[in-house]
């Protein structure tokens, strides 16, 4: 399932590896939709992958306040497919 790494990501400029991240998760997620997995499911699971990942690196308090700020970000359109710039 993984692929054997061809450059250093280490190497990337963040937007560069941010953009590589998001290939590979939407690659997954597309890969789960064919084999049957309610898309729902896969976005609740994915969501606290992330913020389960982001509070062992960060702590609670300043991901929960990273939170805070997301109704507005959804709002202005930032993840709506077509005007995301990640």
């Amino acid at each position: 399932m993984y692929k054997a790494a061809e450059e250093d990501f280490s190497e990337m400029a963040p937007q560069e590896a941010k953009q590589m991240a998001l290939r590979y998760i939407l690659e997954a997620w597309e890969e789960a939709i064919y084999e049957g997995v309610d898309p729902d499911a896969i976005a609740t699971a994915a969501i606290f992958a992330a913020l389960s990942d982001m509070i062992a690196t960060y702590g609670e308090e300043p991901v929960a306040k990273m939170c805070e700020k997301l109704p507005d970000r959804i709002r202005t359109g930032e993840f709506t497919v077509g005007k995301t710039t990640q």
